[in-house]
């Protein structure tokens, strides 16, 4: 004979079991579960239609979600969304300036062998800035070089192999320059070179980060940094420069998607198993 469960609500009047109600608080990284669009907070408000939430990928897009019951995953598992109370004490930034969620409290990798050249010291500071906590934890060290001009003699002193992979970032990456043609002799399976299209890296920061409508256009024969501080009537020093636009770099959103891509891209190579 057949049993039957003594239940006959129908499964979608049944109710579900509760979860956790959390404060949609500033930099909070969740999941709408109906989409699968993954952002941090930006912003709750009040609306006609009821609570809505603001999310921001890594890319900038923002979308905005209502607050439903069950509409948000956090670290995977279903939560309620609510609007934070006025008096809540500001949440910990949920993600790195690179975009990637923080690890509170994770410790710096042993480093690998693997490396990431960059051409100067203003690569490899704008990268620290925004990747390095994914550096530490991933256990990647930058180092500068000045110019590539021996790059193929560099990658040769280093050895790269499977273990020891190298990534190298290269200026004014573009077809026909002198870079393109340094790039394209290096051949070895375990090196990636990749770079942006720009000059300087300086250009590589968004013009509104900096405070100036866009970056001005130097002529050739001209010093490129000493020849943007004149347009820009800065005081011809360089350092200086730099220091003021990297003040303006908190985050990728800073930064021109050319380079965004390129860094992740030489992180994952370095440290693909």
């Amino acid at each position: 004979m057949r049993s039957y469960s003594p239940d006959l609500t129908p499964p979608w009047k049944k109710k579900q079991a509760p979860v956790p109600e959390v404060p949609a608080e500033t930099d909070l990284v969740v999941e709408e579960v109906s989409t699968g669009f993954c952002g941090a907070v930006v912003r709750c408000e009040k609306t006609a239609e009821g609570p809505t939430v603001t999310l921001e990928d890594r890319f900038g897009k923002h979308r905005v979600f209502p607050l439903v019951p069950r509409g948000f995953l956090l670290e995977g598992k279903a939560v309620t969304l609510v609007r934070p109370s006025a008096s809540a004490a500001p949440r910990r930034p949920a993600r790195t300036a690179s975009g990637s969620v923080a690890v509170p409290g994770a410790r710096a990798r042993v480093a690998r062998a693997g490396r990431i050249y960059v051409e100067g010291r203003h690569d490899a500071e704008l990268v620290e800035r925004v990747w390095g906590d994914d550096l530490r934890i991933e256990g990647v060290v930058v180092e500068y070089l000045e110019g590539i001009d021996d790059l193929p003699a560099i990658v040769a002193e280093f050895a790269p192999g499977p273990d020891a992979r190298l990534g190298v970032l290269v200026d004014h990456l573009v077809p026909g320059s002198k870079e393109s043609r340094i790039a394209a002799s290096v051949t070895h399976p375990d090196v990636l070179v990749v770079g942006h299209p720009y000059i300087d890296v300086w250009e590589s920061v968004k013009p509104a980060s900096v405070g100036i409508p866009a970056w001005p256009v130097v002529p050739r024969g001209q010093d490129w940094k000493t020849g943007v501080c004149r347009a820009l009537g800065w005081p011809e020093n360089t350092g200086a420069a730099w220091q003021r636009i990297l003040s303006g770099v908190r985050s990728y959103k800073d930064l021109d998607p050319s380079l965004l891509g390129s860094v992740e891209h030489l992180i994952d190579f370095v440290t693909a198993p």
